[in-house]
């Protein structure tokens, strides 16, 4: 039976083998190991672990884990994964399913668990997701196991390696999108793959595995502060009002459909207004995927995928054949989204600044030496202490929510180049900061953002200006000019600093 090919409805564009073990047909269960897609709906991944099950007739079990040996790893990140564990856990009592839900107390816990459990498995179903700290952890266990162990991507409506190159442009990559990406979208994957999967009923794990690595409490399920105490992260970093998990993030989205979208277009950018979706927390903790978004916004739009313009000129409207309040949302969503995933899907350096294009080191270096009339240090960024209110506001949304308006996070990161002594240290206070509070740091996504600060994808900007150079300028003046912003001011800012 091993040799047998697998039958799964899943895209063999998105799967590929971690190591080159034979399938065991005669062990006891097939594993997903759940460490980025933490969801139990449209999940490819998911969905190919359930057809290996059913190909073997063998139990599925769900390990979803969560490591404590993140650099940024803290209360307010850990609560988010966990409120998802909770829902998964949840989801997996309905279906019958095993579930595992693992919580690191020493670095390497789940590497050793995976291990342990790939001695009993037929094969070990991994998520393919593009950050190091995820395929790292994926490639240890590949060479300790002698199962089989395949990736599976679940990222984006275009798969990962439809693409054998890194676009230097959001435009390169949008007219890709429109060449490529019709022939993916009819490839969904299962709104729910657990539903009537006529698996055999899984038994106890033996109690050398539990023992050693007891399953998460439902105290800490619950993302009890006590609970939490006693993990090895940091705990100066408190959860915000926001709850992780599926639940929360379907919430979300249909608040957005059904009362933000039609305004999507013209609100925004407008912080007073509050325009945007709310969902790039859930999209990189994978609490929601970005089928299941795309399916809910077709349904509110009336749309259907043949509907796409035939044309790969790389606009940002028309293509889709949506409102334009929709298609903005789809850029931001689709395009802006995934050309980080391609990123750091081939190029091991998406964090580092020799990633940058040439012309903008070029322009960086010529004026790293410009006077700077302000140069703050990560702290004094960090708690807020510059001489610029609206900047000051920005960052106190930050630390206190985790999350920053989308249009602030642009001048948030342009202040902080011209404001530091250099240009890599810039990025270093950025990449601190935005990982370290932002529910939706360390992601493909975020690291786009503060890199477009410093020029990738984006083109040379006139006239050069100090510091900057050519890359692109923006000021909190003329941010504070075009914005609404007096709610925003009120709520976070504090009285101190000047606009500028």
């Amino acid at each position: 039976m091993a040799s047998q090919p697998l039958t799964t409805h899943v895209p063999d564009i998105r799967v590929r083998p971690s190591n080159q073990r034979p399938a065991d047909p005669k062990a006891r269960f097939v594993v997903y190991w759940m460490t980025a897609f933490r969801r139990t709906a449209s999940n490819f991944a998911l969905e190919h672990a359930v057809a290996w099950a059913r190909q073997l007739r063998k139990p599925l079990l769900i390990v979803e884990t969560l490591s404590c040996d993140q650099r940024w790893a803290s209360d307010r990140h850990h609560a988010f994964v966990l409120d998802g564990m909770a829902d998964n856990a949840a989801a997996c009592r309905r279906a019958d399913i095993r579930y595992y839900p693992y919580v690191e107390r020493q670095p390497g816990e789940q590497i050793d668990l995976l291990v342990a459990l790939g001695s009993q498995a037929c094969a070990i179903i991994a998520d393919d997701f593009p950050i190091e700290s995820v395929s790292a952890g994926v490639r240890r266990v590949a060479g300790r196991v002698n199962v089989r162990l395949e990736e599976v991507d679940s990222n984006g409506l275009m798969p990962l390696r439809a693409a054998d190159r890194v676009f230097p442009t959001a435009s390169a990559f949008r007219r890709f999108l429109q060449r490529t990406l019709p022939d993916y979208l009819p490839e969904m994957p299962k709104p729910n793959p657990l539903a009537r999967v006529g698996l055999p009923r899984a038994g106890g794990l033996p109690r050398e595995i539990t023992r050693r690595w007891p399953p998460a409490a439902s105290r800490l399920l619950a993302a009890d502060p006590t609970a939490l105490a006693g993990l090895p992260i940091t705990h100066t970093i408190g959860r915000v009002a926001i709850r992780g998990g599926t639940l929360s993030a379907r919430k979300t989205l249909r608040q957005f459909l059904k009362h933000k979208l039609a305004g999507y277009a013209g609100n925004r950018n407008h912080p007073d207004l509050d325009g945007t979706s709310g969902l790039s927390p859930f999209l990189h903790f994978g609490h929601i995927s970005v089928h299941e978004v795309s399916r809910e916004l077709a349904k509110a739009e009336g749309w259907s995928p043949p509907a796409v313009a035939d044309t790969t000129t790389g606009r940002r409207e028309g293509w889709w054949g949506m409102s334009e309040s929709a298609e903005g949302f789809l850029d931001e969503l689709v395009t802006w989204r995934e050309v980080g995933l391609n990123r750091c899907a081939h190029a091991e350096d998406c964090d580092r600044y020799d990633s940058l294009p040439d012309w903008a080191k070029a322009t960086l270096a010529e004026h790293a030496a410009d006077r700077r009339e302000y140069v703050y240090a990560l702290g004094q960024f960090e708690h807020g202490r510059t001489h610029d209110r609206l900047w000051n506001a920005a960052q106190a949304q930050l630390v206190c929510e985790g999350r920053m308006h989308n249009y602030l996070r642009m001048l948030w990161g342009k202040k902080i180049l011209q404001w530091s002594a250099d240009p890599r240290e810039a990025l270093a206070v950025m990449i601190e900061l935005n990982n370290k509070y932002a529910l939706d740091g360390q992601d493909p996504n975020s690291y786009s953002g503060i890199f477009w600060v410093l020029g990738r994808y984006d083109r040379p900007w006139g006239p050069q200006r100090p510091i900057f150079g050519k890359i692109r300028y923006m000021s909190s003046r003329n941010t504070a000019r075009k914005l609404k912003l007096t709610e925003y001011l009120e709520r976070y800012a504090s009285e101190e600093g000047r606009e500028q």
